[in-house]
């Protein structure tokens, strides 16, 4: 298993870990992760919009039981169905889970390949921009 590392707001991460990722895969060295995968969103509504209370505990219920349908991933978190299949879908988007074929009766069985999901939030408080042309104007 591996660690999800999600980070939020910091573009130019993202830009530098874009073409590092593809200077890597020019190269064909992407196993230089060493279990790393990482998810990154550009802004902190962007993240929550995602990553919502209830998504977060669809993940923790299939990491920690190992479902072997949507409908049984359903039954953990006491939800219906059909919004625990949009979610799923949504997750599996992002790549935080994935979902396989051949759960029983050909079931679609959801799979969380993480042990741990780390979060780091740059979440600035003052615009800089902002900050730096109000200044120069007082």
């Amino acid at each position: 298993m591996t660690t999800l590392q999600i980070t939020v707001g910091d573009r130019e991460q993202l830009r530098q870990d874009t073409l590092q990722f593809v200077q890597d895969s020019d190269a064909d060295d992407l196993d230089s992760q060493d279990g790393k995968a990482t998810l990154q969103f550009g802004t902190y509504d962007d993240f929550v919009d995602s990553l919502t209370p209830l998504r977060l505990e669809l993940i923790r219920a299939i990491a920690e039981e190992t479902p072997e349908s949507m409908r049984e991933a359903a039954r953990l978190v006491d939800r219906d169905v059909s919004d625990v299949h949009s979610d799923l879908k949504q997750l599996e988007v992002l790549g935080i889970l994935t979902l396989e074929a051949g759960g029983p009766s050909g079931a679609i069985q959801p799979v969380v390949p993480f042990d741990r999901i780390k979060v780091h939030i740059d979440y600035p408080l003052i615009d800089r921009d902002d900050a730096d042309s109000a200044s120069a104007s007082a």
